[in-house]
């Protein structure tokens, strides 16, 4: 019998080599690796997205927790068969034309893969054409954009008015986060939901879909 709740506590403080393990264990058991993923592992990362968000965990504890998480799914990978897990969403994450920031956008990405969503990081400096391409070509549903610098908060607005323009904004969530973005410039530009942090982006796109 698989202990998830020992997996949750191994993501939860970063613990490598207990992921691993119970991760293993559980698979030689028989466990099913789509109950390993959603009843030991997402639950965990949830945890450390919601301590994130109340300022109990800073950066670095996300960072080791998610590197647990990832070590974990990297064990169950080839035993999930196509259909096994449905992803939540597809989400192309990029920081705006522009900026060249990128933890803020990488914690966020994280975040989101550790709730069970799929990722399509574009990177840094991405512009409007880069993420109509990913909803065109890679089924996204969500679009997250991220801007650090007030002199790049522009480029949020400017990807929303393309994605109108190519007829694509009434098929995708568009959330937006960033040291300077507030509430009051999502509903400016058309934004679908606002994220202060990492830890609040998962449950911004979770009230959403509800």
């Amino acid at each position: 019998m698989a202990d998830f709740a020992a997996m949750q506590e191994a993501v939860i403080k970063g613990n490598l080599g207990e992921a691993t393990r119970l991760t293993q264990e559980a698979l030689d058991g028989g466990t099913a690796p789509a109950a390993i993923v959603n009843e030991g592992l997402i639950p965990g990362m949830l945890v450390v997205g919601e301590r994130f968000k109340n300022n109990e965990y800073y950066v670095p504890e996300v960072l080791i927790a998610a590197r647990a998480m990832k070590g974990a799914m990297a064990l169950v990978q080839p035993h999930l068969k196509e259909g096994d897990i449905e992803p939540l969403g597809t989400v192309a994450i990029g920081t705006v034309q522009g900026d060249l920031h990128d933890i803020g956008k990488n914690l966020v990405a994280m975040m989101l893969e550790g709730a069970g969503y799929k990722i399509v990081d574009l990177g840094v400096d991405v512009s409007p054409e880069k993420f109509i391409d990913a909803v065109q070509s890679q089924g996204v549903t969500v679009i997250a954009l991220s801007a650090l610098l007030t002199t790049t908060m522009p480029s949020i607005g400017k990807t929303i008015e393309a994605l109108n323009a190519a007829g694509l904004r009434e098929k995708v969530t568009v959330i937006i986060g960033g040291a300077p973005v507030t509430e009051a410039y999502r509903k400016e530009v058309g934004a679908d939901a606002y994220a202060p942090d990492a830890g609040s982006a998962v449950e911004a796109l979770k009230g959403l879909a509800a």
